[in-house]
C-alpha cells in the first residue's frame, strides 16, 4: 500500500462502534408481529437472564457467544474513543517522514487540526485595522452576494463569520450604495457598519435651472473629484449621449436638479444621467421625442429672460407671437450667447448685435440654432403652454425685484427700456446696467 492510499484509509469515515448485534430486527423491518400489532410501539417485556436460563438456553440451541456477550446485551454502547487514532496519526507522521507530512497537511489540514485541536478561527476582531475599504452594495444583491465581496475585499475573515448572522436575523435588510469600511473588522462589526446611514458614501451636485453647459461640469467636477477634462470629453460624445440629430451641443439637455453620485461613476455616466433625466421630463409632459429640440431651445429662452413665475409664460407667449407673425425674434440673450458676451450686462454690445452667428436672433430668423441654457421644469411648462396675451415686446425696468413691462407697441417697448436705464441710473452699483 502506498503512503497516499494509507493516509485516504486513515480519513475515510469510521464505522460506528455501536454495532446491531446478530439476530436482532433493523429499524423498520418486520419482526413478525401478529396482524393487527401497533407499529414501533413497546417490545413486549422478556425475563431476566440468569445463569440457570442460559444453560437451558444453551442445550436448547448452539449460540456462538460467550455468557459474558449475552450478559451485557441491552447496555449502553460505549462511546467512541477518538484518542487512539489521533496518537496513531501522530506516530505515523513521526514515522513517514517529511514528505508524507507535507501531503497529509495539504490534504487533510481540516481533518487533521479538528483532530489536534488546532483549528482557526473564522472571525476577526474588533472593528479593522485602519485601512479603509469601500464596499459597493448593488440593487439586486442578496446576503450571500455582500458575505462574499466583503471576504474577497478583506473587511472579514470568511464568508461563513458574517452570513451566519444573516441567517440568525432574516429581517435584516441593507440599502444599496457604496460604504466605508475598513479591512480586518469583525463580522458583527462590518454588519453594523453596512446598516448605518454615516457610513454611506456619496457625491451631491446641486445644478440650477438656467446654467450654461460649462458651469454644470464645473459643479460635478468639484462635487465627485472626477476630472474636468473627463466631463468636456463626455459632453462632447453626443451620440453616446442620445442626443437628437439636431442638437449642436449638450446644452439645454442637462437637467437642473439636485444629484447623486456612488464614488468612482465615471464622467459620461454621470453626464448621461443629467440628459436622461430631461427626457423623462418631456416624456411626462407628453413632448414627443421629434419635438423634444424645439421645446428645450423655447425653454431655455424663456429661463434666461424671464423672472418671475408668472412672467415665464408670458415670455413664451411673446416667442409664439414673434414666430407666428414672422418677426425676428432679438433677444440680447441669444446674441450674447452666440458671440460670447460674458460681461454680465443686460445692454448687448454693438459687435454682439451685428455678430453673424447661428444664435444671433438679430440676425437670424426664427429660433436659433439650440437652446442658450439649461432650463427646469416651470420654463418647459411655459414653452408648452404659454399665456393668452397680444405682447409682442417685454422688457425688466427692476433688476433686482425681476419687474417686467410687456407692451404691444414699439413706442410702449421704448418707455420701458427708457425705465429700465432711470433705474441704472439709480443703481450705479449694479453691474448688470454695465
Amino acid at each position: 500500500m502506498s503512503d497516499d492510499d494509507a493516509w485516504d484509509a486513515i480519513f475515510r469515515s469510521q464505522p460506528d462502534t455501536a454495532r446491531t448485534e446478530q439476530g436482532s430486527a433493523a429499524p423498520g423491518s418486520s419482526t413478525g408481529s401478529p396482524a393487527g400489532a401497533p407499529v414501533g410501539g413497546p417490545a413486549a417485556a422478556e425475563p431476566p437472564v440468569t445463569r440457570a436460563a442460559l444453560r437451558e438456553r444453551g442445550a436448547a440451541a448452539p449460540d456462538r457467544r460467550s455468557a459474558r456477550q449475552i450478559l451485557d446485551e441491552g447496555r449502553p454502547p460505549k462511546r467512541r474513543r477518538v484518542w487512539p487514532w489521533v496518537l496513531g496519526v501522530l506516530l505515523l507522521l513521526g514515522g513517514l517522514g517529511a514528505g508524507a507530512v507535507a501531503y497529509a497537511w495539504a490534504n487533510y489540514e481540516p481533518q487533521l487540526r479538528e483532530a489536534l485541536g488546532w483549528e482557526l478561527p473564522n472571525d476577526y476582531e474588533g472593528t479593522g485595522n485602519g485601512t479603509e475599504v469601500l464596499v459597493t452594495i448593488t440593487p439586486g444583491e442578496i446576503g450571500s452576494d455582500i458575505a462574499t465581496t466583503l471576504q474577497e475585499q478583506g473587511v472579514t475573515m470568511t464568508y461563513d463569520a458574517f452570513y451566519d448572522l444573516l441567517l440568525a436575523d432574516p429581517s435584516i435588510a441593507f440599502q444599496p450604495g457604496t460604504y466605508a469600511l475598513q479591512e480586518e473588522m469583525s463580522a458583527q462589526s462590518a454588519l453594523d457598519a453596512l446598516l448605518d446611514p454615516a457610513n454611506r458614501r456619496e457625491s451631491t451636485a446641486t445644478i440650477r435651472e438656467g446654467l450654461r453647459a460649462g458651469q454644470v461640469i464645473d459643479i460635478l467636477s468639484a462635487a465627485t473629484g472626477v476630472p474636468l477634462a473627463d466631463y468636456e470629453a463626455a459632453i462632447a460624445d453626443l451620440v453616446a449621449l442620445g442626443l437628437p440629430p439636431e442638437a449642436p451641443t449638450v446644452e439645454g439637455y442637462l437637467f437642473p436638479a439636485t444629484y447623486t453620485f456612488e464614488p468612482g461613476t465615471p464622467a459620461i455616466d454621470q453626464v448621461r444621467r443629467l440628459v436622461d433625466e430631461t427626457f423623462a421630463r418631456l416624456d411626462a409632459r407628453g413632448v414627443a421625442a421629434e419635438d423634444r429640440h424645439r421645446v428645450l431651445t423655447i425653454a431655455s429662452l424663456v429661463q434666461s429672460e424671464a423672472r418671475l413665475p408668472e412672467d415665464f409664460y408670458r415670455v413664451s407667449r411673446v416667442i409664439q407671437n414673434r414666430l407666428d407673425d414672422g418677426w425676428r425674434l432679438e433677444f440680447d440673450s441669444t446674441a450674447q450667447y452666440g458671440s460670447a458676451q460674458a460681461d454680465g450686462s443686460v445692454f448687448s454690445t454693438q459687435e454682439t448685435l451685428e455678430a453673424d452667428n447661428p444664435y444671433n436672433t438679430y440676425v437670424i430668423e426664427g429660433l436659433p440654432i439650440g437652446p442658450i441654457g439649461n432650463p427646469g421644469d416651470l420654463a418647459v411648462e411655459a414653452a408648452l403652454a404659454p399665456a393668452e396675451g397680444p405682447w409682442l415686446f417685454f422688457v425688466t425696468v427692476n433688476l433686482d425685484s425681476g419687474e417686467t413691462v410687456f407692451s404691444e407697441t414699439v413706442a410702449q417697448h421704448e418707455e420701458g427700456v427708457a425705465q429700465l436705464r432711470r433705474w441704472c441710473s439709480e443703481n450705479p452699483g449694479n453691474s448688470a446696467c454695465g
